[in-house]
């Protein structure tokens, strides 16, 4: 039996340019005019499937975008296979502020992630649109990302996004996995008769891999509890 593959993916952006709606819209395809703002994290399972027929878990994590919580969600950068980066169309700010963000991804993240930017709420009238399309495509190609704007009310792209990403993530692990022949991983037979793989330096351990270990030795709900210990220890350091 083989083992599921699981991909970890990031929302990120500032508070309320609509991370929390964006995946409501691909998880359950719906969308809430008004909700409490995300607290820390939150996550959903998501199963998809790419073009070659491959079944794929997603741990989709919904990151609050307020200041007092980054030190919080920075934490949970290290095991992300793929980022969705989102700013406002409406509010000037939150684009803006996408460099900051990709340079915390940059300190924090692993080296070979892949971020999408999407600039979200284009359902909005034209005249509230404050971020030209043309902006976030300059953005976009000056940091090399794909780019989209979007709709979490319409569902206008949403799924694009997601098939894209994971389609990316899932080939850069299939290129990573790919045996070379000029490499110094040895197999040999153990006396059992069962193939044991020899690592040569820096061979086989490297930060860029799928989430499914990760998943198995601490899990999601073990992650929100870990969570909450933390929010309860900031609450008391700060009325302490």
């Amino acid at each position: 039996m083989t083992d599921e593959v699981v991909y970890k993916v990031l929302l990120l952006g500032d508070s309320s340019v609509g991370k929390t709606c964006f995946l409501l819209r691909y998880c359950d395809k719906s969308f809430q005019e008004a909700h409490l703002s995300t607290i820390g994290l939150d996550y959903r399972l998501k199963t998809m499937t790419l073009q070659n027929n491959k079944s794929i878990k997603l741990q989709i994590w919904d990151t609050a975008g307020q200041d007092r919580f980054r030190a919080i969600t920075k934490n949970y950068y290290k095991g992300a296979n793929g980022i969705i980066l989102i700013y406002d169309v409406t509010n000037k700010q939150t684009f803006e502020n996408v460099k900051n963000w990709l340079t915390q991804i940059k300190e924090e993240a692993n080296p070979n992630v892949i971020i999408y930017l999407a600039g979200n709420k284009i359902d909005v009238d034209e005249e509230l649109k404050i971020v030209p399309t043309e902006d976030g495509q300059q953005m976009a190609d000056e940091y090399k990302l794909p780019f989209k704007e979007t709709s979490a009310k319409e569902g206008t792209n949403i799924n694009e996004i997601f098939q894209e990403l994971v389609e990316k993530i899932d080939e850069s692990f299939s290129k990573l996995e790919t045996p070379k022949t000029d490499t110094k991983q040895k197999t040999q037979l153990s006396a059992g008769g069962k193939a044991r793989r020899h690592h040569g330096p820096g061979q086989g351990h490297g930060r860029h891999r799928p989430v499914r270990r990760e998943i198995r030795r601490r899990g999601p709900r073990r992650e929100i509890r870990g969570l909450r210990g933390t929010l309860r220890r900031h609450a008391r350091l700060r009325d302490g």
